[in-house]
């Protein structure tokens, strides 16, 4: 992977921070831009090519949780790789931030090597998710780029979270997935929260869809884990 190729914006007000990460990623040949608001990144978004956003929780003019929300509204950017650096540890935290739309999730003080290492695991998935063509199965169409979920051609509201979630199973359609490999699969291998996370998501994922009739598609397999198929009668 060429690191020349991509740009990484970094939300920070610290600025001993700011510029340890700069000079970090620079050195890994990443083009690197700077915001120290909410502001300043939603203005640095809209007129540049961004391609991964590192984002502090606390910043002084809006929750970090609150700027990932609204980063995710501008259209292009559902589907933006962000990772939040913050030093909220807690186990209820890091799900807040999932649920709000983060794609990794790193307490302070970070390690340089870590990072640099889900930051090309973010891009690689990334690539990945622009590169591939939208997914049908049975009346269910998943558009990963455009991030458009269609069930019998009526679009469905859904969250970034669940989104991901039922890509990846009907990408993986009929394979039985852990709560473990779900968690490697969906949130990231480096990601350490709870397992049963996943049951959470997987319980709004069938919510999401039940008004549908789609709910059924997502299956549990005793003692396995879920999986999603169009076959509802084993």
């Amino acid at each position: 992977m060429n690191n020349d190729m991509f740009t990484i914006l970094i939300v920070e007000d610290d600025k001993a921070i700011i510029e340890m990460l700069s000079i970090s990623l620079q050195a890994k040949h990443y083009h690197i831009l700077k915001a120290n608001t909410g502001a300043q990144a939603i203005s640095l978004l809209g007129d540049n090519d961004v391609d991964l956003v590192l984002l502090d929780w606390m910043l002084p003019d809006v929750d970090g949780t609150q700027l990932i929300g609204k980063i995710r509204k501008f259209e292009g950017f559902q589907y933006l790789p962000i990772m939040m650096l913050t030093a909220k540890s807690n186990e209820e935290d890091k799900v807040k931030g999932f649920d709000m739309g983060t794609d990794d999730y790193m307490t302070k003080p970070v390690l340089l090597k870590e990072l640099d290492a889900r930051i090309r695991s973010l891009l690689r998935r990334s690539q990945g998710l622009t590169a591939s063509n939208e997914l049908i199965v049975d009346n269910i169409v998943i558009n990963p780029v455009q991030q458009l979920l269609t069930i019998g051609g009526k679009a469905i509201t859904i969250g970034s979270t669940e989104f991901r979630l039922l890509h990846f199973l009907m990408k993986n359609k009929n394979r039985v997935f852990n709560r473990s490999q779900l968690l490697d699969g969906v949130w990231g291998r480096f990601v350490a929260i709870d397992e049963r996370t996943v049951d959470v998501h997987i319980l709004r994922l069938r919510k999401t869809l039940k008004p549908c009739e789609a709910d059924s598609y997502i299956q549990t397999v005793r003692n396995m884990g879920y999986r999603f198929s169009i076959n509802t009668t084993s």
